[in-house]
């Protein structure tokens, strides 16, 4: 069992995640492209390196957690990218929700390397990721699987195995992105539709808590709205990109999707008023400043 684990892309899911793995007694190399996030890394105990090559030159398990795919594309093969000093047998990890079909050519390419590709997006947001309890959607060969098992097992609570093919994961993921997005853009839109009706928000959302319109997504966000608390646990530019990418899947297959559709407007409209950074709840701003309401609790916070 490796014990020395590199990653790339430390921020609000990366940090706590690698954190899980120095407290596990992991050696970790970390590269981030923000200062504030690579002191935080130190801090903990974690080996700062200069680039993605640095690390990936210390390690034959690499573990990226990164925003887009662009991003991961730069880390493995741009100018200071990892790929090619990880050398035969050595697997990377990619945790972050991108296409499938740039998983699927990913795992293409690395294996032309010989290297393999773990496929391993995650649910569970920060809090999940600070608790080590995470759940991983993976797919890809028992060769990925035995080398980054012992990590995973630091850093997350469920493992799903998948496939064993890189884009099953990703696939997986889609579909949980579709959901999440739709449910939380519905929690809004229903919580700014009583209030103007005149219901009472607190009321409201209780009542909705034990009846069966509810959602894990409407339990979990509509608290950040009531408590005016808009601090981005995940934020609205997330499903702009995730409905985005359920979206451009659902396009090449023909296949139609108007719910999602619908949802990523208001994404949209949220991010365009220029509430893209905040909590992905932010998206009842949309519905307030239409109709002059503001969905706020009268409970103190928690």
């Amino acid at each position: 069992m490796t014990k020395k684990v590199g990653f790339i892309g430390l921020g609000s899911m990366g940090l706590p995640m690698a954190k899980n793995l120095l407290a596990k007694g992991f050696t970790v190399y970390g590269f981030d492209v923000a200062k504030g996030a690579l002191d935080a890394f130190a801090a903990a105990g974690g080996e700062v390196k200069g680039s993605p090559r640095d690390v990936a030159d210390l390690v034959s398990l690499l573990i990226l957690v990164v925003a887009t795919a662009d991003q991961a594309e730069d880390a493995l093969f741009g100018p200071k990218g990892g790929a090619a000093l990880l050398g035969e047998g050595g697997v990377v990890v990619l945790h972050s929700t991108v296409p499938p079909p740039f998983m699927k050519d990913l795992g293409a390419r690395l294996a032309e390397m010989g290297l393999s590709l773990l496929d391993a997006p995650i649910s569970g947001g920060r809090a999940g990721a600070e608790a080590g309890a995470l759940s991983v959607m993976a797919s890809g060969s028992e060769a990925a699987f035995a080398a980054a098992g012992p990590a995973l097992d630091a850093m997350a609570k469920t493992v799903y195995r998948l496939g064993d093919a890189p884009g099953i994961g990703s696939t997986v993921k889609m579909i949980n992105q579709h959901l999440a997005g739709v449910h939380i853009a519905a929690a809004c839109e229903a919580m700014a539709l009583g209030t103007a009706c005149g219901a009472d928000p607190d009321k409201l959302f209780e009542v909705i808590s034990n009846s069966a319109g509810n959602s894990w997504m409407f339990t979990n966000r509509v608290p950040h709205i009531l408590a005016r608390d808009f601090t981005p646990l995940s934020a609205v530019e997330i499903f702009v990109k995730d409905l985005g990418i359920v979206l451009e899947t659902a396009k090449g297959r023909r296949f139609p999707l108007p719910i999602a559709a619908a949802a990523h407007q208001q994404y949209l409209a949220a991010a365009g008023a220029g509430f893209g950074r905040e909590d992905d709840s932010a998206v009842v701003k949309v519905y307030e400043r239409l109709v002059g309401i503001e969905v706020k609790g009268n409970k103190p916070k928690a």
